[in-house]
C-alpha cells in the first residue's frame, strides 16, 4: 500500500522530528536520568501506545474533526493542562513532605511498571499538538494508488516505532548520565520537586501555546 520511493524521506523525517526537543524527551530524560533506564523504557512503551492510539484516531478522523472544530482541540487541551498540573502539585507536595518529616529517610518515590507506562501514554495522548501533527504529518506520505486510512495506519505505526526505537536509546543514555551524575551531585532527594516543576512547566506551556 506504501510506495517504498519515500519510505527512505519518511525514516529521515521522522528520525529529525524525534530528536526535537519536546514534552516526550523531557519526560524520558528526567526519569531515566533519576531512576533508570527500566523507567524510561517503560515511558517509551506508554508513548509507543500513545501513537499508536493517535495514528487510528487520525486514520479514522479524529485528527481532521479537530482541525475544523477548534473547541474540541481546545477541550483536549484543558484536560492535559489539568492532569499535567493534578501530576506537578502532587509531585511537590511529596517533595515537601521529605524536606520536612527529618526523621524519615528521603527516597526517591517509585512507580509501578504499569504507572510509568501510564504516564508515558497520557503525557503524550493528552496533548492535542500531537495528535494534530500526526494528522498533519503523515497524509504528506500518502498516495493516491491505495486507501489512504491504511497509508495512514501502516506510515503512523512506522513512525510510532522509530520513535520508540529513538526513545529507547535515550533512556539508555541519559541512565548512564544521571548514574554517574547523581552520585556526585546528590539530586536524588530533590527529584520529586524538580519532576513537579516540570509537570508544572509542561502544564503552562500547553495552554499558551497557540
Amino acid at each position: 500500500m506504501i510506495d517504498l520511493s519515500i519510505l527512505a524521506l519518511f525514516f529521515i523525517a521522522s528520525v529529525m522530528l524525534v530528536l526535537s526537543p519536546g514534552p516526550d524527551l523531557l519526560l524520558i530524560s528526567t526519569y531515566s536520568s533519576s531512576k533508570g533506564f527500566k523507567a524510561g523504557f517503560m515511558l517509551a512503551i506508554g508513548i509507543l501506545l500513545a501513537g499508536i492510539v493517535q495514528t487510528l484516531l487520525v486514520a479514522f478522523g479524529l485528527g481532521k474533526l479537530m482541525q475544523q472544530r477548534p473547541p474540541i482541540a481546545m477541550a483536549i487541551k484543558v484536560i492535559g493542562a489539568l492532569y499535567l498540573t493534578w501530576l506537578g502539585i502532587n509531585l511537590i507536595k511529596a517533595w515537601y513532605a521529605n524536606q520536612t518529616s527529618p526523621s524519615n529517610p528521603l527516597t526517591v518515590s517509585e512507580l509501578k511498571p504499569m504507572q510509568l507506562m501510564s504516564k508515558g501514554l497520557l503525557n503524550n495522548l493528552l496533548n492535542p499538538k500531537a495528535l494534530l501533527f500526526f494528522s498533519l504529518f503523515l497524509p504528506q506520505f500518502t498516495t493516491d494508488n491505495s486507501s489512504l486510512t491504511g497509508q495512514i495506519l501502516v506510515l503512523g505505526t512506522f513512525l510510532s516505532l522509530i520513535a520508540f526505537a529513538c526513545n529507547t536509546l535515550f533512556s539508555f543514555g541519559f541512565s548512564k548520565i544521571g548514574a554517574y551524575l547523581g552520585n556526585k551531585l546528590r539530586l536524588g532527594k530533590h527529584i520529586d520537586g524538580l519532576l513537579g516543576v516540570i509537570f508544572l512547566g509542561l502544564a503552562a506551556r500547553l495552554m499558551t501555546q497557540k
